[in-house]
């Protein structure tokens, strides 16, 4: 049993060879941002490569184990060849999912951002509870996220967050989450143990690479500055470190106060604004194409993309895909795969 038909990798050991090839020229580091965009490629055939041979190890070692089963008639052995191909079948759907993957921003790094909707401290907590779930989703998936800037809420969640996700096809994947999402719960924080109903809205931006030109005019910007807030005693800044950019033309503000540099939280800052005006002139360029600022969508009933309901029972469902699980500890625990390769795999198969 082979999967090599659905990942053609001969030509990519090719173009990797060719690759390689050309970092070995004499004046191949001269031109830095060619370099970076050769070693960036080299770095992306060679994980995919890497995943594939892999997933043939691991399968050649399980028909080991089906061979051995059958020659001893052994039902242990055979229960275990269930258990290692059901991991090994994620890794391959994985695998074919991202060979698909192929929209110009697929495979760069992005910017997720989480709002929270109307109600107070329970949208608030909810929009809590969803970080905590991306963060433990980028964790597990081998990505690493670094959270640009936080504000938390007045009695509990909070009010905003920027998360930069670095990793493979980190744009890719995590463009299937854009979009509002909706919790049905007995309130913690209502003293009649009401069920409540919350919203919170998730935005996914494409990091832009430094070769990507975004023309930003200076004289655009009004560039404040503030003191972070915190926790209190020694978390709290003493000078106003704390970064707000508004971009004039277009309305747009981004923030950034986790870093005690000025500095540094100004360079943060206008990574995001680079890439909201990117995404911005993408959608643009190509509205029929849009599908991250058409979710952006009132944070309140029938606009939701996906619903997580803990009472009266456990579910939680993609209203775009219907994919749905009962284990919602696992969902909010960062086992999102099932719901985005369901999205990322019908959009692959409708073409959109």
């Amino acid at each position: 049993m082979t999967y090599g038909g659905y990942f053609d990798v001969d030509n990519k050991n090719n173009q990797l060879s060719k690759l390689r090839k050309q970092t070995n020229e004499e004046n191949f580091w001269q031109d830095q941002k060619n370099a970076q965009a050769i070693t960036q490629q080299i770095s992306h055939f060679e994980n995919t490569v890497n995943k594939y041979n892999d997933i043939v190890k691991q399968l050649g070692e399980i028909e080991e184990f089906f061979e051995l089963s059958q020659l001893e008639d052994d039902r242990t052995l055979l229960e275990e060849v269930e258990n290692l191909l059901q991991p090994l079948q994620v890794k391959v759907n994985d695998l074919i999912l991202k060979s698909k993957l192929s929209g110009e921003d697929d495979d760069k790094n992005a910017i997720l951002t989480i709002h929270p909707g109307a109600g107070g401290t329970e949208s608030q907590d909810w929009a809590e509870m969803l970080m905590r779930m991306y963060l433990r989703w980028i964790e597990r998936s081998g990505r690493k996220g670094k959270i640009l800037d936080l504000i938390k809420g007045e009695e509990a969640g909070i009010k905003d967050v920027s998360i930069e996700v670095s990793g493979d096809h980190a744009f890719g994947y995590l463009k299937a989450e854009a979009g509002v999402h909706r919790l049905v719960r007995i309130s913690p924080f209502d003293s009649q143990s009401r069920r409540h109903t919350s919203f919170a809205s998730i935005f996914v931006y494409p990091e832009i690479d430094d070769d990507i030109e975004v023309e930003i005019n200076q004289q655009d910007l009004r560039i404040d500055t503030y003191r972070a807030s915190g926790a209190g005693g020694q978390h709290v800044n003493k000078t106003d470190s704390a970064i707000r950019i508004t971009h004039l033309p277009s309305g747009i503000v981004v923030q950034c106060q986790n870093e005690r540099s000025q500095f540094k939280n100004k360079a943060s800052a206008m990574k995001m604004l680079k890439a909201r005006l990117y995404q911005k002139e993408k959608d643009e360029r190509d509205k029929e194409k849009n599908k991250i600022e058409e979710n952006k969508k009132d944070i309140a009933w029938g606009s939701q993309i996906r619903s997580y309901v803990f009472q009266p029972y456990t579910m939680v469902k993609d209203h775009r895909t219907n994919e749905n699980t009962g284990n919602i500890q696992a969902v909010m625990d960062g086992d999102i795969d099932n719901f985005i390769h369901a999205y990322l795999s019908k959009q692959v198969k409708t073409g959109e």
